[in-house]
């Protein structure tokens, strides 16, 4: 997938016009590329859009209009998009409870390295996590991660032509797993080459 670029993106005034027709169409796009894993797991895929959509509103939040801060905000979140050879996605831990949550990433330290994707007919492929900080130990997790599952070219063929994609947690105090919906299984085979 194509790097965003300073060119790519909207200045802050034309960003101000069409903010909300674009956030109407991100939100719509973002809910296709989503998949709940038990009741407290959400993992969100990202892409080219989703992820332009997340520095134009930090762009508009911190009001970012030089070329020095439009390029560490590239630089911030241009990993979090595919590149045709794996699937990336942000891991939520989501608990609605402040003090249930506070217990909860107590007791899911390392979740993110549990998290997996499994193409039918193939092993599951383990995420790698949080490549930018660390932000687990044993003994504590973080509410969000970065998560990237590398696939093999058999992997992405098998996904492209249709085959079936399973997505799970494999933690001793979260386990849960799911099948990807029809939707979200055509978004990430776009995302594959």
């Amino acid at each position: 997938m194509n790097q965003l670029k300073a060119s790519d993106l909207l200045s802050l005034e034309e960003y101000h016009k069409r903010r909300a027709d674009f956030r109407t169409g991100v939100l719509a796009h973002k809910r296709q590329r989503q998949a709940a894993i038990g009741p407290n797991v959400t993992l969100h895929f990202e892409d080219r859009l989703t992820v332009q959509y997340q520095i134009q509103e930090m762009l508009r939040i911190e009001r970012i209009f030089e070329s020095e801060g439009i390029a560490e905000e590239l630089a911030v979140y241009n990993p979090l998009i595919p590149d045709g050879g794996n699937l990336k996605a942000t891991m939520m831990i989501e608990y609605p409870d402040a003090e249930e949550r506070r217990l909860a990433l107590q007791e899911l330290g390392g979740i993110e390295r549990t998290v997996f994707v499994q193409v039918s007919g193939f092993d599951a492929v383990n995420a790698h996590a949080d490549e930018d900080l660390e932000r687990s130990s044993d003994s504590k997790t973080s509410a969000v991660h970065f998560l990237r599952f590398e696939l093999s070219p058999a992997m992405r063929a098998a996904l492209k032509s249709g085959a079936g994609l399973r997505l799970g947690v494999r933690h001793p105090k979260y386990r849960h797993e799911v099948d990807a919906s029809e939707s979200l299984r055509v978004a990430l085979g776009a995302d594959l080459t």
